[in-house]
């Protein structure tokens, strides 16, 4: 999920001059909708535009600490805090927070939050708004560990940790596991809402994997990615260009 709408919380002139340089140079199509100095200015001006895609939030601001707008006003997008200090860090993941900047804020401790933000954004299971998805994360939700399955004449259950892949053939979704594959009834859009994004990743139309399976990463042409997998020579998987950052920071996390 990449974002465009961004607004700046941040009192101190010259420290807001400095974000909004280093957001256009790491994201040159974003769009930095308003810079707000105060609580005050902050609830009016969310009262009165639409939700923007994400928030960069001072600590420290000239009215008060800006936890207080999360009480006047329904914060319904993701918050990146910044402050020079770092005791107010727990708190702050409270209030939407995916991550939390001391000042000065350096250009690679910014790219890192970028992109921890658009992973969680394009991975993280979710229907509804970002910060729906963005909750399913901070406050996980119990997710599938195994599945029972037909077999002969009874059932048998797989554990979600055994499986390398997930993909779909001819229409039928079916788990792969070292030596065989099984059908499962299951589609790969409701395994992506019941499936732990810490483990699983919907690498295309056609194919959820598991961590754990991915051997090699190689760098393909046009930005792309390509995927080996362990025990499954046969199996290439290309990791798209819009996709690829996303998976990257899955992979590190």
């Amino acid at each position: 999920m990449k974002f465009r709408k961004i607004l700046i919380v941040e009192d101190e002139k010259p420290n807001a001059d400095r974000l909004k340089r280093l957001i256009l140079k790491l994201r040159p199509h974003a769009e930095i909708q308003s810079v707000e100095d105060s609580i005050a200015s902050s609830v009016e001006w969310l009262e009165n535009n639409p939700m923007p895609d994400l928030i960069m939030m001072d600590v420290r601001l000239s009215d008060g600490l800006s936890f207080e707008i999360f009480t006047k006003v329904d914060v319904r997008c993701p918050v990146i805090f910044t402050t020079a200090y770092d005791e107010y860090a727990v708190k702050a993941f409270k209030y939407n927070s995916v991550d939390y900047l001391l000042k000065p804020v350096e250009e690679e401790e910014l790219e890192a939050a970028l992109q921890k933000y658009e992973g969680f954004m394009e991975s993280i299971p979710f229907v509804g708004t970002a910060l729906e998805g963005l909750l399913n994360y901070i406050q996980p939700k119990e997710f599938r560990k195994r599945f029972l399955i037909s077999h002969k004449d009874g059932y048998k259950t797989i554990l979600t940790e055994d499986i390398l892949y997930f993909f779909t053939d001819l229409g039928i979704t079916k788990a792969q596991l070292i030596k065989s594959s099984e059908v499962i009834p299951q589609t790969l859009e409701e395994l992506e809402k019941q499936l732990d994004p810490k483990s699983f990743f919907r690498a295309n139309r056609q194919y959820i994997i598991n961590i754990n399976s991915v051997k090699n990463v190689f760098n393909d042409f046009n930005g792309k990615l390509k995927i080996e997998l362990i025990n499954q020579p046969e199996a290439e998987l290309i990791i798209s260009r819009e996709k690829a950052s996303s998976f990257k920071a899955w992979m590190d996390f």
